[in-house]
C-alpha cells in the first residue's frame, strides 16, 4: 500500500485539486489496467480523462505542489471550448497563455483535428480553446473583444494577464502555422495585435481622427503636442463634448505645433491610449512621447481646456488674432 509519505503527499495534492477525485491503490492488476508496468518504480502516478486521450502518466516529483500542478495542467482536454460552464476553467487556471480557434460551427469539424494536433506538443505551457463564433452567448462578445467580425475562421493568442495583449494569425490555418504560431508565442516573439478600424482618408478636419493603426503616426509624432479625447459612439457625455471639443480645435486651427484628435474606443486600441472611462480626454506633450500621456481632468470647456493645452505643451504657442 501506498503509506507514509507518499501517501501524505498524495492526499495533499488532492486538496489542492478539489475538482478532481483522487484514488490510491496497491493492486497490481488495477496498475495493468490502466497499462502502468508492474515492474514500474512504485508509487506512479496517472491522470484518466474521457477524452481520445484517455491517460496521462506522471513523471515528476513526488510532492503534493507538483503533483497538483501536474492534476492542474492536464485536467483539461487538449482543446477546451468555451462555454459559461468551462469558462472559469479555462480563465481561472494557472496557465494564463491561451491559443484561440474562432470558428461557427459548420467548420469546426474540419479545424478542430488540426487544433487538437497542434496542441500536443504544448500541454502544459498554453491553452487551447475553441470558440464557436455562432454561439450568442459567449462566442459573439468574445469574437467582438478580439476585434473579429465576419465568419470567418481564424487562430489569436492571448496572454490573459494584467496586459492582456493579442496576437493573430496571418494566412492559412494548417497544422504547421498553428505550431510555429504557438511556438513564436511561448517565445514572445510574436508582434500584438490591436483592433483598428480602418484609416480615414482623408483626414484633415481640424479635429484629427485616430485608429489604432494611425495612432503611432499622429498620436506619438515627437515634434508635435496632442490632445486625445477617446470616445464611445454611444456615450452621452461624449456627444455633448462634441461641439465644445469641435470649437476648441477651430480656435487653435493655426498652431502648426499643435494636434487636436479623437478616436473611437470601442473600436480600438493602443497600449499608448487606455481609456478610463468614455469621454477620456489625454495629453502627449512634444518629445515625450515615451511616458504616459496626461488626462485632463478640469471641467470641459473650452476655456479650461486651453489653460490645460498652454500648461503642458512642450512648444509654446500663441493664438494668431
Amino acid at each position: 500500500t501506498i503509506c507514509g509519505a507518499h501517501s501524505d503527499e498524495l492526499a495533499a495534492a488532492s486538496r489542492l485539486e478539489e475538482s478532481i477525485n483522487f484514488y490510491q491503490t496497491s493492486t497490481p492488476d488495477v496498475a495493468k489496467l490502466f497499462h502502468i508496468d508492474t515492474a514500474a518504480k512504485r508509487p506512479s502516478v496517472v491522470l484518466l480523462k474521457k477524452e481520445e486521450e484517455k491517460l496521462t502518466f506522471y513523471d515528476g516529483e513526488f510532492k503534493a505542489s507538483a503533483i497538483a500542478d501536474f492534476v492542474s495542467a492536464n485536467k483539461l482536454p487538449l482543446v477546451t471550448t468555451l462555454t459559461q460552464e468551462t469558462s472559469p476553467s479555462i480563465f481561472g487556471n494557472p496557465i494564463k497563455k491561451q491559443i484561440l480557434l474562432f470558428a461557427v460551427a459548420s467548420e469546426s469539424s474540419k479545424f478542430l483535428p488540426i487544433f487538437k494536433e497542434g496542441a500536443k506538443p504544448f500541454k502544459g505551457k498554453l491553452l487551447f480553446v475553441f470558440v464557436e463564433l455562432d454561439n450568442q452567448e459567449v462566442g459573439e462578445p468574445v469574437a467582438d473583444y478580439f476585434g473579429i467580425t465576419g465568419q470567418e475562421t481564424t487562430v489569436h493568442a492571448y496572454t490573459g494577464n494584467e496586459d492582456a495583449k493579442k496576437f493573430f494569425l496571418d494566412g492559412e490555418v494548417s497544422l504547421e502555422a498553428i505550431k510555429d504560431f504557438a511556438e513564436g508565442f511561448l517565445e514572445d516573439k510574436l508582434t500584438p495585435f490591436y483592433k483598428s478600424e480602418p484609416v480615414p482618408e482623408p483626414n484633415d478636419g481640424d479635429v484629427k481622427v485616430v485608429v489604432g493603426k494611425n495612432l503611432d503616426l499622429i498620436v506619438l509624432d515627437e515634434s508635435k503636442d496632442v490632445l486625445l479625447d477617446i470616445y464611445a459612439p454611444w456615450c452621452g457625455h461624449c456627444q455633448s463634448l462634441e461641439p465644445t471639443y469641435n470649437k476648441l480645435a477651430k480656435h487653435l486651427r493655426g498652431v502648426d505645433s499643435l494636434v487636436i484628435a479623437k478616436m473611437d474606443g470601442t473600436a480600438n486600441e493602443h497600449p499608448h491610449a487606455k481609456s478610463d472611462g468614455y469621454p477620456t480626454i489625454l495629453f502627449y506633450p512634444a518629445g515625450k512621447k515615451s511616458f504616459e500621456p496626461i488626462t485632463f481632468e478640469g471641467e470641459r470647456t473650452v476655456v479650461d481646456m486651453y489653460k490645460f493645452i498652454k500648461k503642458h505643451a512642450s512648444i509654446p504657442f500663441k493664438l494668431k488674432r
